[in-house]
């Protein structure tokens, strides 16, 4: 197969995987990270397309928190690699640029190459502004998360399990990784994606906090 022929056919495999995804880690967000990614690749000149390419295609396939185990997830994606009958190095690259782009609570540590960069990017941009919202929300919901409680307060270090177990609320997701995006991302480019959405997400979240504590503008009474 040519390198047009994998890509199509990776199109597809994951289009089967995230098809029933109601976390927010649909095939619209894959494709999004995907076209995003070619974006940066094009704005910076920098790259190997084809490894940024199937990086983001999936990015998401082996991430433990959409499989039953790590272990599962690792399987599931080493075993679609073989079946593209890929050069060895090949595999290798996607797997380390798709290992090294997860956030893990802030402790992911590793080093990146700048396909690893662009990917990483690409994918915490669409955390970011109002289809970052919406995919919070989603995503909370599915893991049976209360919207807010103030009673939880805001986690600001955590170990990988703490970031994957811990009691938290969709709203203090922001605070715990949301808004610290913006200031952890590689490239100009998603850079100055960024500021928009960073910026509708911190407009977002002072009304919300105007609405649940019931500040007005008018007054009724």
């Amino acid at each position: 197969m040519d390198q047009r022929e994998i890509i199509e056919k990776t199109e597809l495999f994951v289009q089967q995987v995230m098809q029933e995804d109601c976390t927010g880690h649909d095939w619209y967000h894959v494709n999004r990270v995907r076209d995003t990614a070619k974006y940066i690749h094009k704005q910076e000149k920098l790259g190997d397309l084809f490894i940024i390419e199937m990086s983001a295609l999936l990015h998401d396939v082996a991430d433990e928190k959409l499989n039953k185990s790590k272990e599962a997830g690792e399987k599931k994606l080493n075993s679609f690699l073989q079946e593209l009958s890929l050069p060895s190095e090949t595999s290798e690259e996607i797997i380390n640029v798709i290992a090294g782009i997860s956030y893990k609570g802030g402790n992911n540590h590793r080093t990146l190459t700048i396909e690893a960069k662009i990917v990483q990017d690409a994918d915490r941009l669409d955390a970011l502004g109002a289809v970052g919202i919406a995919r919070t929300f989603a995503y909370g919901g599915s893991k049976n998360l209360p919207i807010y409680d103030p009673a939880l307060t805001v986690r600001n270090e955590m170990t990988v399990e703490e970031y994957r177990q811990g009691k938290s609320s969709s709203i203090n997701h922001f605070y715990e990784k949301l808004l610290k995006l913006k200031e952890r991302l590689n490239t100009q480019s998603a850079i100055k994606i960024a500021d928009d959405r960073h910026h509708f997400m911190e407009t977002f979240l002072q009304q919300f906090f105007n609405e649940w504590n019931g500040y007005y503008e008018n007054d009724f009474s």
